[in-house]
């Protein structure tokens, strides 16, 4: 066994075979179901409400600044959702993005000023996946064009100077430089995971990236200097099984919470390392 999977547990139960999970600013953590649910849970994992339903199939999810609303990826309505966080008003943000509708809207990522980047992971097995950009009002466009071998997770850098991508197929991650007016810069190779299909994507503090894995049970951690060891690994699959989205959290930050796509739990990881602050806990 691995020496970390000793400080795993499940932290919450009954949710319907979640791909995504993410930290509200109360201590709340948030995931999605593959009927459309979405999922609030109690910061001690012992309540989950359902409090709305998109009739979809949810993907990724992530908060805005200032957590005033969660973006939410539907793979069944093809479109990103706005859950006004007040009201529970669910109501379609975007379809796509300049002549681009959407066909896998995977995940989601805000930078500090609102502007929310969506990766389309394209088709299975066609390398034509991209970069979507919407304004906080709503506008849209093509920030990067790839093509990806499947954008799947993302993350934004230390001081938002690159945007990290999961690419499921390469399969690896790749990162993309921020440019000073907002475009995309120069897109380069980060690291590649044989034999796995790296899915979702979070930072430390330190800028450490940890990168989850659909396929092996497998949480890698990959330094900035591009080293790449196993943080955490679970070839039973009971622990943690097709574990596809990460977030940290935790009252001291400290904790990664993983949704479970193989089962009907999310995990939390007593890892002792304490994430990047994202711009909805600003």
């Amino acid at each position: 066994m691995h020496p970390l999977l000793s400080k795993a547990s499940e932290f919450a139960a009954g949710l319907d075979h979640p791909e995504c999970v993410a930290v509200h600013p109360d201590g709340s953590v948030w995931a999605g179901g593959e009927a459309g649910q979405i999922y609030r849970i109690s910061s001690d994992g012992k309540v989950v409400d359902e409090v709305a339903n998109t009739g979809g199939f949810i993907l990724g999810i992530a908060f805005s600044p200032g957590a005033k609303w969660l973006a939410i990826c539907d793979l069944g309505k093809k479109c990103i959702w706005h859950l006004d966080l007040n009201t529970l008003k669910l109501e379609r943000f975007a379809e796509g993005a300049a002549g681009h509708l959407f066909n896998i809207p995977n995940y989601a990522v805000f930078d500090k000023k609102g502007n929310l980047y969506v990766s389309e992971s394209g088709e299975f097995r066609s390398v034509n996946g991209k970069i979507l950009k919407f304004s906080p009002e709503g506008s849209g466009e093509i920030w990067h064009a790839g093509p990806f071998n499947f954008a799947n997770g993302m993350a934004m850098g230390l001081e938002e100077k690159h945007l990290f991508v999961a690419v499921s197929f390469l399969p690896g991650v790749e990162r993309i430089a921020m440019q000073a007016d907002g475009s995309a810069g120069e897109r380069s190779l980060v690291c590649t995971l044989p034999e796995t299909v790296p899915d979702g994507l979070a930072l430390d503090a330190m800028g450490n990236l940890y990168v989850s894995c659909y396929s092996p049970n497998k949480i890698f951690k990959v330094t900035p200097k591009q080293e790449v060891t196993v943080l955490i690994e679970d070839w039973e699959g009971h622990t943690l099984s097709n574990p596809t989205n990460i977030a940290f959290g935790g009252v001291a930050m400290d904790q990664i919470y993983a949704a479970n796509l193989g089962r009907w739990n999310i995990t939390k990881i007593d890892a002792g390392i304490i994430g990047l602050a994202l711009p909805s806990h600003d």
